[in-house]
């Protein structure tokens, strides 16, 4: 289940960044954030915190809900 969530996060992660038309490095910076730690949440390899989390919802502006809105499927 925990591996699923993760990997659920990832790819709402990567569809909101590229709705607002950002690469992984202007939203690394953005938010101040290190690409790499971008790029792992997107692969799923590591999860943010919820600190992570508020810069990430501050920058794309959206609410942390958002993020997880992926229970009943955003394929839109």
């Amino acid at each position: 289940m925990m591996g699923q969530l993760r990997k659920q996060f990832a790819k709402r992660l990567k569809e909101l960044r590229q709705q607002k038309g950002m690469t992984q490095e202007e939203l690394a910076k953005a938010t101040g954030l290190s690409v790499s730690f971008i790029r792992s949440m997107e692969q799923a390899t590591h999860a943010p915190s919820f600190d992570s989390i508020e810069k990430l919802c501050a920058t794309l502006n959206i609410q942390p809900k958002n993020l997880f809105d992926f229970i009943e499927g955003n394929n839109d």
